[in-house]
């Protein structure tokens, strides 16, 4: 199992270096053979059909450990969540040094803290101002845009780019603060899981080592991860330290991608009093806003940033994709006008859709911090998967990646039946299909149709018999915690005192496997 996951890991960065985005410049570019199969159309297919198989391998032993932590009794279940965590780290250290893989966004932020290096405000303007190596793998489309990411990705990018001008050497810097951020999840996930009376070995292993997290997380290096990272940590450290610290993180996930800082919601309902009225809240919630802007804000203007990603934020909406429903449904209706012969202006029911869809959206979250009940850790952990599901259904731009929001989160919780076996197939399907975000040079159209045959073939398999009882029985797999279940909402009845918890109490699981057929 873990033999077979490192091999699929090894071939995905074998493969990502022909298919993958390289600047000219790089030391690889000097060896023949790669340069020969990179500039023929065989040579890039055959690095695909790697990655492809690779990412099968990846999925067939994430399956397997699945398995395995679902079952396991005895001493096996006390070594699960460790085998989980070794098996993460095993997985993921091909990875590690390999390119952005599946995107140019490693590029991006590149070059984006080479500007802040320079003291060139990256909010004002785009890699395109800077010459050589280091925006000769950025995205054309981004050339000329400003930075749409809070301060802290553009901090790290200065002081990494006050070592190196490698861009090569800036990326892998930038997959280890995504790193990070799995490491975060690491920590969190099995108190949530505990929180929600869900198996803490499983959760964490549906988020930590998933084709889907391995693909898009640890090999797209995508800030995303770092943001999840910390919103996880914000409900846990709420849970121990109190409030103000579970905000302050809630404000450095924002810090990160704005998004992160809707974590603020759930940081506020878990330290509610049950019951508590509207006037109530609002004063709780006034509070930990205030500390989660300062948290924010301060670390941009300490580095002389500034705020000047509210000003870029429109940014990665400049593009329509296919993953977003509003942008869908906004382009069939403007398609439909055409048709009807409106002589409306381009694009106008897709800004209308846009829009309305963004108003439900917080229209939303606003419900779920006025209305869900207080007091409970288990329903903050549903609050947060609440509020990033809506925001990633009504979003105007949806990439694979986006959904490291509320994966961990939907994680933790025990769905029904259906739902957990959704979210495993969903995960094994969303790895596959990574390479539809790659920018393979010149067989776009091979790659989209490969990728969705590999997809359609999936789903196909996954609807079989022997796979549906393979999933569900993953997906119906008892979890009984023991007589303590620390950190639950029965536990925590007594513990609040001041707006703090009695500290969660991990399970102790952190010996190594002990599972002699692991490999």
């Amino acid at each position: 199992m873990l033999t077979r996951g490192f091999a699929g890991g090894v071939l995905v960065l074998l493969g990502g270096l022909v298919i993958s985005t390289l600047p000219e410049s790089t030391a690889l570019m000097q060896i023949q053979l790669l340069r020969e199969l990179r500039g023929a159309e065989a040579g890039r297919m055959a690095g695909l059909a790697l990655v492809v198989t690779g990412l099968g391998l990846y999925a067939a032993a994430w399956l397997s450990l699945c398995r395995h932590v679902a079952r396991a009794e005895g001493a096996a279940r006390e070594d699960a969540l460790a085998l989980v965590r070794h098996a993460t780290v095993v997985w993921s250290a091909p990875l590690v040094l390999a390119p952005p893989l599946f995107s140019r966004d490693g590029w991006s932020y590149a070059a984006q803290g080479v500007l802040a290096h320079f003291q060139v405000s990256p909010y004002e303007h785009g890699p395109g101002v800077l010459v050589g190596p280091v925006v000769q793998g950025v995205d054309p489309r981004w050339m000329e845009t400003p930075a749409p990411y809070g301060p802290l990705p553009l901090i790290f990018g200065d002081v990494a780019a006050g070592f190196t001008g490698n861009p090569w050497l800036l990326a892998v810097g930038h997959r280890l603060l995504a790193l990070v951020g799995l490491a975060l999840l690491a920590w969190s996930l099995p108190r949530l899981a505990q929180w929600c009376g869900a198996n803490p070995a499983l959760s964490s292993a549906i988020v930590l080592c998933s084709p889907f997290m391995l693909a898009n997380g640890v090999g797209g290096l995508h800030n995303d991860l770092l943001m999840v990272g910390l919103m996880a940590a914000a409900l846990v450290v709420t849970a121990e330290r109190g409030w103000a610290w579970g905000a302050a993180l809630g404000g450095l996930a924002a810090a990160v991608k704005l998004p992160g800082g809707l974590v603020c919601i759930g940081v506020a309902l878990m330290v509610l009093p049950a019951g508590a009225d509207l006037m109530t809240r609002l004063r709780r919630y006034a509070a930990v806003g205030g500390v989660s802007v300062v948290a924010l804000v301060l670390p941009g203007f300490a580095a002389g940033l500034g705020v000047g990603w509210v000003h870029a934020l429109g940014v990665p909406g400049s593009v329509n994709v296919p993953l977003s429903l509003p942008t869908v449904l906004g382009g069939f209706l403007d398609l439909l006008a055409r048709w009807l012969g409106t002589g409306l202006a381009p694009a106008t029911f897709l800004e209308l859709v846009r829009a309305v869809a963004q108003v439900a959206a917080v229209a939303f979250a606003a419900r779920v911090a006025l209305t869900w009940r207080a007091g409970s850790r288990a329903e903050a952990v549903r609050a947060v998967a609440a509020v990033m599901g809506a925001l990633l259904l009504l979003s105007p731009v949806v990439h694979l990646w986006y959904f490291l929001w509320v994966v961990p989160f939907l994680a933790a919780l025990r769905l029904p039946r259906l739902a957990a076996t959704a979210l495993l197939a969903g995960s094994v399907v969303a790895g596959l299909v990574a390479p539809l975000d790659s920018s393979l040079h010149g067989a776009y159209l091979a790659i989209v149709i490969g990728s969705m045959l590999v997809a359609g073939a999936v789903l196909l398999l996954l609807v079989t018999r022997a796979a549906r009882e393979r999933l569900e029985k993953i997906a119906t797999a008892e979890w009984l915690p023991g007589p303590r279940l620390a950190g639950s909402d029965e536990a925590q009845a007594s513990g609040r005192s001041a707006g703090r918890m009695r500290p969660v109490t991990s399970p102790s699981v952190m010996r190594p496997p002990s599972t002699p057929g692991a490999a």
